[in-house]
């Protein structure tokens, strides 16, 4: 069967791709070895889908080529995404500063999706495991377990390597080597920290508990909450820097941002001699961490007996306590992937290949990377839409 346009992925990007296509009366087959489309829409934001984020700028993304995302982002908008949902009567919150999710469930926008495509007419197969891909006289064939379809234009919306229990795999990479497209290295994102055994025992007792911290590592920094798990450190703090990360590379921890630990103690010496460390911290940590923290440090004295080379010793410990991970928890838990598909070979304008005429790639498997917080949806919808205006 000939098509005017077979997309590989019937994920964020594109579901979003089919369906700008299709409304341009092109005839678009969508294919996906999935049960479901939208599997990773339906599993993030906790089920409600964080869908994007009102503040995204080609700032909040990560790539070896930064420019690159600048069209795509510009010309599909947060707002542009949000009018959608509006026009579906999907009801959203906006739960920290810019980031929008669903009232209800995911589900609303994989819905979404799915109607918006099946307006533009677009051909959904699921279950369909694409075997191999040739490209012969300007046609590219897809031979798949449920048949061949040719098609003018191929586009590869086929993800990373995260969650491979969702059905992640390389096979967006292996078809741009395939054609000749260079792949940059890949590694975790937006991934959870393990700890070595040592310290893992040690902070064993404050497993399951949150706190506002500042979290610093690879030149960057990011103010959000850090939890405390049985296996490291999670949170959205730890994994926003876990993109900037690099292994052997200590984290950087301030557990009381914004505050003059040495002044505070400093005053309150003399405010009250036989104070404690304990004492302060109760007042601004979680009891649990102030107790693993005294007990750890030896802070037992009253604050009398501190001298103030002493007190900033103590505030160095907590404003800048250093931790190196022994790694990260990999694809298995990892939101996104970082690297892929070198986009110096591709057009910022359409994500199609300069060398290899019709072939493009959209979404995660490019090497395009938000930050958290709604940021690589909305690369999904704009880079889908990029391409979808012209394959």
């Amino acid at each position: 069967m000939h098509f005017d346009v077979v997309i590989i992925g019937a994920g964020a990007a594109g579901l979003m791709c089919g369906a700008t296509a299709g409304y341009r009366g092109r005839r678009v087959l969508l294919l996906d070895h999935a049960r479901r489309a939208g599997q990773k829409i339906l599993m993030s934001g906790g089920g409600r889908c964080n869908f994007t984020n009102l503040n995204s700028t080609p700032r909040q993304f990560l790539s070896a080529n930064p420019p690159f995302c600048i069209s795509a982002l510009k010309r599909y908008t947060p707002e542009n995404f949000l009018e959608l949902v509006e026009r579906h009567g999907i009801d959203y919150e906006e739960k920290a500063p810019g980031q929008l999710f669903c009232r209800g469930r995911a589900r609303e926008i994989v819905d979404m999706l799915l109607t918006e495509c099946e307006w533009a007419g677009v051909d959904i197969r699921l279950r369909t495991e694409v075997e191999s891909v040739s490209h012969r006289d300007d046609t590219y064939r897809v031979a798949t377990d449920q048949g061949a379809f040719t098609a003018q234009s191929l586009v590869i919306a086929t993800g990373g390597l995260s969650i491979p229990t969702m059905g992640a795999s390389p096979f967006g990479y292996e078809i741009a080597r395939q054609f000749g497209l260079p792949v940059l290295s890949t590694r975790a994102g937006l991934v959870p920290f393990t700890l070595h055994p040592d310290l893992k025992e040690r902070l064993a007792p404050l497993s399951g508990m949150s706190l506002p911290v500042a979290i610093s590592a690879g030149g960057m920094r990011f103010e959000e909450p850090m939890l405390f798990t049985h296996r490291g450190l999670s949170g959205p703090a730890v994994l926003q820097i876990s993109s900037f990360w690099q292994p052997g590379e200590p984290l950087s921890i301030d557990l009381l941002p914004g505050r003059d630990v040495a002044g505070e103690l400093a005053a309150r010496r003399a405010e009250r001699p036989q104070g404690t460390v304990l004492q302060y911290l109760d007042e601004h940590l979680p009891r649990r961490l102030s107790r693993v923290l005294c007990e750890w440090h030896g802070w037992s004295r009253p604050l009398q007996e501190y001298s103030q080379i002493e007190l900033e010793q103590v505030a160095e410990a907590l404003q800048r306590w250093q931790i190196r991970p022994s790694g990260t928890e990999g694809y298995r838990t990892a939101e996104v992937t970082l690297g892929g598909v070198d986009t110096q070979v591709l057009s910022s304008q359409t994500m199609e290949s300069r060398d290899q005429a019709g072939l493009f790639f959209i979404g995660e498997v490019v090497d395009v990377t938000g930050h958290l917080g709604g940021h690589n949806f909305q690369w999904a919808w704009a880079s889908g839409v990029a391409a979808g205006q012209v394959a």
